[in-house]
C-alpha cells in the first residue's frame, strides 16, 4: 500500500506543475481553449507518467483539435520535465505519455442514453426526493 501512496502522491505533484505550466508559461497557440490536466498515472518503479488531458469549450471536438493539443505537449515535454525536476525532489524524472481523456464525454453520451429511455420513476421514490429537498 506504501507504494501506491507515493505513486498517487507523485502524479498529484506532476498534474500540479502541469497545470500550472498551462495556465502561466505555455504560449503554444495549439493550447488555446481551455485544456486540463485531469489526472496522471505514474508506473509502480516511476519510470513512465501517463497525463491525461481533457480539452473544454467547443462541443466539436474533433480529433484534430485532440491531436493538435496532444503534439503541443509533446513538443513541450523538456520544458514540463524541467520544471518538474526542478519543483518536485525525486531523483528520476518520469518520462511523460500524453493521452487525451474522454470521460467527461463518455458520462454525458451515458446520460444521454439513459434520457432516452424514458423510464419511468415509482412514485414512492418521487415523493421521497420532494420530502429530502
Amino acid at each position: 500500500m506504501r507504494k501506491d501512496y507515493r505513486q498517487g502522491r507523485l502524479g498529484e505533484e506532476i498534474r500540479k506543475v502541469i497545470s500550472e505550466l498551462l495556465l502561466r508559461e505555455m504560449k503554444d497557440p495549439r493550447l488555446s481553449g481551455m485544456v486540463s490536466i485531469s489526472g496522471v498515472e505514474v508506473t509502480s518503479d516511476g519510470s513512465y507518467a501517463t497525463v491525461f488531458v481533457s480539452i473544454f469549450g467547443n462541443d466539436s471536438k474533433s480529433a484534430e483539435e485532440q491531436e493538435n493539443v496532444l503534439a503541443a505537449l509533446k513538443n513541450a515535454k523538456g520544458l514540463i520535465k524541467k520544471e518538474i525536476g526542478r519543483r518536485v525532489k525525486i531523483r528520476h524524472i518520469p518520462e511523460l505519455i500524453f493521452k487525451p481523456d474522454n470521460s467527461l464525454e463518455y458520462g454525458r453520451h451515458i446520460t444521454e442514453i439513459i434520457n432516452k429511455l424514458d423510464i419511468k420513476r415509482d412514485e414512492s421514490e418521487e415523493t421521497k426526493n420532494e420530502e429530502d429537498e
